[in-house]
């Protein structure tokens, strides 16, 4: 097991924790909008998200937060309650939901989302913040910032926005600020600026230069000057006092009210699915392989509603969003959210006359070169190579992704990656078999004629429990079909995890075209007769 230095870390994390405070801000305060719910509800969601779920959960990468698919319930939920407060009664109820879930171990179902689906749902939201966000790029905010459902509540969709703004609404200020920040970005990006700076996030650097032009055209008179309808609105309290009045209360005299549990069921479900869907893909992006436990992040969200709710804030979950872009700026582990939840607080209570300063053009170029490195050509490319039954629900998913919303999406990926399981592996039912053994013999694990997506956790569960310094042979001479997931946990295991074992991994009659035969895999028997 790695162990982690956090002191070593530091200049990773707190840079990382800076850019993801960057993005999380107009997301909490755009999910809130979008929710009908105050905006110091989403700032309150965003820090519980940062500081508690960060401290608690069991994954180095994911951060926690309000969730755009959330935003449809919590906005039905607080007109049927009524009242803002009764719904935050049914978020800590959630929690509590939460927390048995996590107990009785029912995060196990994480390991039966197929890997094409995972990856379809990180390219459809990569593709959906790109769409989302050019409208913000331009200067064009009718949509809140943090709804990532193709149908929006004004009405219109996010191609007719995008279509909106680039024929009636481009802001000259908001554009040449968007495409200033892309470009530093890029710029930040090159092997010779980051040698010699490195340790400053380019996405900060390029928020900071977006401040000061604006102020800068502000002060000229400008018209290309970016007003307050287009930078980041926080809630400014007058003094601490009323900053504390900001953050509300549970009615717990609703706890005889029936409306209070379905609601908090609903939420505690949708929560815990969209939090193992973003803890399944953000281990996918992981480059140091690192795998979290499911059980142990539902026990943390449910400890991390359960505080949202009883401080005034918006339910809690996992989110692709800020994960990715916490993978994508180098965190190496959990502290780097928690930094990032200390940086919402902080910057809250202290200074949030400067924040609104942001113009959120900057913030959307953040988020636009966040989402094309979720869904890169490459990734479409290597999904292609890999063959029709991981191709077909991979596409699926992105366009249900786009063209609906996350767990829509995901629903109509899961079907379709069932659908490709059973044309390809209909004949033959699945059999895992372990030799019994004693301590230094060795241990054959033998697969079956079929083996599909459906034994991916028995399998997964068998290779990590397997006992150190000992020998292994997986033996794959029967078997006519593999499922890709299954070679892909097989693979990781041979070629990372069996090392720190002291684990010596021998294969056997796996066919060439399963690509085992690298120089890595120094116990190896192909197949030759079988292509």
């Amino acid at each position: 097991m790695q162990k982690n230095n956090y002191m070593a870390d530091l200049k990773y994390d707190l840079p990382a924790g800076l850019v993801v405070f960057l993005i999380a801000l107009p997301l909490c305060l755009g999910i809130a909008l979008a929710s009908g719910a105050p905006l110091f509800s989403g700032l309150i969601a965003g820090i519980v998200g940062g500081i508690v779920i960060g401290s608690l959960s069991g994954s180095h990468t994911s951060v926690s937060g309000p969730a755009a698919g959330l935003t449809a319930v919590v906005l039905v939920s607080i007109q049927q309650l009524g009242a803002f407060e009764t719904f935050l009664l049914a978020v800590v109820m959630a929690g509590l939901l939460q927390l048995i879930l996590g107990f009785v171990k029912a995060g196990m179902i994480a390991n039966y989302f197929p890997s094409n689906v995972i990856k379809g749902m990180l390219t459809g939201i990569g593709i959906i913040i790109i769409l989302k966000q050019i409208p913000h790029a331009l200067g064009y905010d009718k949509d809140a910032e943090g709804d990532f459902a193709f149908f929006e509540q004004s009405g219109s969709n996010t191609l007719l926005s995008i279509w909106d703004t680039l024929t009636q609404f481009i802001h000259p200020g908001a554009t040449v600020v968007a495409l200033i920040s892309i470009g530093i970005m890029l710029v930040w990006e090159k092997p010779a600026i980051k040698s010699k700076v490195g340790f400053l996030p380019g996405a900060l650097v390029a928020v900071v230069v977006s401040v000061l032009l604006n102020q800068l055209l502000v002060s000229m008179g400008e018209p290309w000057a970016i007003q307050q309808e287009h930078l980041v609105n926080i809630p400014v309290a007058s003094d601490f006092a009323a900053f504390i009045g900001q953050f509300n209360m549970p009615d717990f005299g609703q706890l005889t009210n029936p409306k209070v549990y379905s609601i908090a069921l609903t939420i505690c479900i949708v929560a815990s699915i969209e939090t193992l869907l973003c803890l399944e893909a953000v281990d996918k992006i992981d480059p140091f392989l690192r795998t979290s436990d499911p059980n142990r992040e539902l026990k943390a969200q449910g400890v991390g509603n359960i505080v949202s709710g009883l401080l005034g804030g918006l339910p809690v979950t996992s989110v692709i969003v800020r994960s990715s872009a916490n993978v994508n700026a180098n965190a190496r582990s959990k502290a780097s959210a928690i930094f990032h939840g200390f940086f919402l607080l902080i910057c809250a209570a202290l200074i949030p006359g400067i924040l609104n300063m942001i113009p959120l053009a900057a913030l959307a170029a953040v988020l636009i070169l966040t989402g094309y490195k979720l869904a890169k050509i490459s990734i479409f490319k290597n999904m292609w190579d890999n063959g029709k039954y991981q191709w077909w629900p991979f596409i699926i998913t992105v366009a249900a992704v786009v063209f609906t919303d996350l767990l829509t999406g995901v629903g109509i990926g899961l079907v379709a990656s069932a659908f490709a399981i059973l044309r390809g592996n209909m004949r033959n039912a699945y059999f895992f078999h372990k030799e019994e053994y004693h301590q230094g013999d060795l241990i054959q694990i033998k697969l079956s004629q079929e083996v599909s997506f459906l034994n991916k956790a028995a399998i997964k569960m068998t290779l990590e429990d397997l006992p150190e310094n000992s020998r292994v042979l997986i033996d794959a001479s029967d078997s006519a079909y593999i499922d890709f997931d299954v070679l892909e946990d097989i693979r990781e295991f041979a070629r990372d995890k069996a090392a720190k074992k002291n684990i010596q991994v021998s294969l056997k009659g796996f066919r060439d075209r399963y690509k085992f035969w690298e120089a890595d895999f120094v116990h190896s028997e192909p197949d030759s007769h079988t292509k």
